[in-house]
């Protein structure tokens, strides 16, 4: 019968870090295990809690133990190495003829034959019991323990050493069995004096060490921006976090405002008031359960940073000029990750959510709804944007101001360039600033004017010949009409009875909602709202038609946050 240590090869009873038999061995969450005393001193010396065979990372130092199992196991296979060695060699001894088919089957091989495997790189010079190689010689291809390394230094005073390293062959052209020692700036690889007479003639090449030398500033400079994209993260989760906390205090602000306006209504309106806080409580939910999957997201991305940062610190500090430059390309590209520059969780919840569900009680809710879309503007006036008009897109009947802000029909062609931006046929003109995520707000003085358009538009809308201004053409508007009629832009056109007449109007765009909202300004009321889905950028756009005043302008407003609005 086959002894336990027949099926057990040592190296499955051996730490990968000291690269002895386990003492004390410990178990990892990964399932890797190690010496106590091993693992306990990696992790001292190194930022991470990482396991050094499969690399997965730990938030915290895990809790370990002793396996007993193992350290049984191990106990016992250094019983039995011991035991069958000794009884191996006596039987040599009295009997050295015996052939090696006649010795016992089960018997483990536990001493290969250049001896018992030393730790790290092991010297070529040794015969029988190999020792540790303290030096590696680059010219004689050939790694040296302590004591044959005295007899070497002592012939070979010039020779080239450098750390013990395994597969010196590697470190030789295969082309002219040369050593590698000048790397070509042209074609960035690693050559041999010979190759620089050859197929490298001409290039430009400087020895290892030089370039090793440049490489190892820029690394110390990807290193920087990688720690820096780490802190960045880092301190986006703690922005995450906290609009979090924002949020759920502006839903639970939201739920208390209702709860004061339907206490003041009728016994009949307390099913809708319940709709409506299981409405906010869900849009929280949904709000939170994102922000903490970008989190999540985040954090991923920090995980794989950090290792590449302790990547590019072990390249950074190790004197492996080869080592370095075989490297170096690989890991100066930064990982993929995403742009978190405009991603961010907004913190008031539920604008207009309270308006929507108290104008079902029509009349007898005009007042309380009043009070809630003054308090709604007040709201979306904190994300009030500088919009200005770009004069790329500007049809050339169209005139711009110099700051960008007013706009007016000029009566008369303009001879503009017809790029492919530019709308040639309708007098339209887009906002320079397009948005693909976020919120926005913005306020429009139209003045006397009786044919207008304004809103927003996809940015893959139909620029040349006569355009239809539709929702289902990428239009999200409110228009005025020569025959003093309101409408939005909805197919077929919705008609709006608004007294009195426009003269300053407020834009809110939601584009995670799907939301576009009109509002007369100094009414302090709201006029409609679209509710769409969003697939690619928006920009604010405008439509002027021709006006018989030539000092009739529409212009962009600056937002002021005031119960009292001046005409601009």
């Amino acid at each position: 019968m086959a002894s336990p240590t027949s099926m057990l090869a040592e190296e499955q009873v051996h730490c990968s870090i000291c690269l002895e038999m386990f003492t004390n061995p410990v178990s990892i969450p990964c399932g890797h295990n190690f010496c106590m005393a091993c693992i306990g001193s990696y992790w001292k010396s190194s930022a991470l809690f990482m396991c050094p065979m499969c690399k997965k990372t730990f938030l915290k130092q895990p809790d370990i133990s002793i396996n007993t199992v193992l350290r049984e196991i191990t106990e016992k296979f250094k019983e039995m190495k011991a035991y069958p060695v000794q009884n191996l060699q006596r039987t040599m001894q009295l009997d050295p003829g015996r052939a090696p088919e006649e010795l016992p089957a089960d018997l483990p091989e536990l001493i290969p034959p250049d001896g018992p495997p030393a730790q790290g790189v092991p010297c070529d010079v040794c015969t029988e019991h190999r020792q540790r190689a303290v030096k590696s010689c680059l010219v004689c291809l050939t790694s040296y323990c302590e004591e044959h390394l005295k007899s070497h230094t002592a012939r070979f005073t010039k020779h080239k050493l450098i750390e013990p390293v395994r597969n010196l062959e590697e470190r030789m052209c295969k082309k002219h069995e040369r050593l590698l020692e000048l790397f070509c700036k042209k074609d960035q690889t690693i050559v041999c004096v010979l190759c620089t007479e050859m197929d490298h003639r001409a290039h430009y090449t400087v020895p290892v060490e030089r370039e090793w030398t440049e490489k190892k500033a820029l690394l110390r400079k990807t290193e920087a921006e990688v720690q820096h994209m780490i802190h960045e993260r880092l301190k986006k989760v703690k922005d995450f976090k906290h609009s979090i906390e924002l949020n759920k205090a502006s839903a639970q602000r939201e739920i208390e405002d209702s709860m004061q306006v339907f206490t003041d209504l009728i016994r009949a309106v307390q099913k809708l008031q319940a709709e409506l806080v299981l409405d906010v409580e869900e849009k929280q939910r949904k709000t939170e359960n994102w922000a903490n999957d970008q989190i999540k997201e985040l954090e991923r991305e920090i995980d794989v940073l950090k290792m590449r940062n302790t990547e590019l610190e072990y390249l950074a500090h190790t004197e492996d000029h080869i080592h370095f430059l075989q490297n170096f390309t690989s890991l100066m590209s930064h990982p993929h990750t995403k742009d978190w520059s405009e991603i961010c969780v907004p913190a008031e919840q539920c604008v207009g959510t309270i308006r929507r569900a108290v104008l079902k009680l029509d009349q007898t809710l005009t007042e309380e709804t009043d009070k809630l879309v003054e308090l709604e503007l007040r709201r979306i006036q904190k994300y009030s944007v500088d919009i200005t008009f770009d004069p790329d897109t500007a049809n050339p009947w169209l005139q711009l101001s110099e700051d960008g802000h007013q706009l007016r029909h000029l009566g008369a062609w303009q001879d503009l360039p017809d790029t492919p931006e530019r709308f040639d046929t309708v007098v339209i003109v887009l906002g320079r600033e397009g948005f693909s995520s976020g919120r926005r707000y913005w306020e429009v003085q139209v003045g006397e004017k009786d044919d207008w358009y304004l809103g927003v538009a996809r940015a893959s809308v139909n620029r040349k010949g006569r355009i239809s201004v539709s929702t289902p053409h990428g239009y999200w508007a409110l228009a005025m009409k020569k025959s003093q009629e309101y409408r939005v832009s909805s197919s077929p056109p919705l008609l709006l009875s608004i007294e009195p007449k426009l003269k300053r109007v407020g834009v809110y765009v939601d584009y995670e909602e799907g939301q576009v909202s009109f509002y007369d300004v100094q009414a302090k009321s709201h006029i409609y709202t679209f509710i769409d889905s969003f697939k690619e950028k928006l920009y604010p756009f405008f439509y002027l038609y021709c006006c018989d005043k030539a000092s009739d302008t529409m212009t962009i407003c600056p937002v002021e946050e005031k119960s009292h609005v001046k005409e601009c």
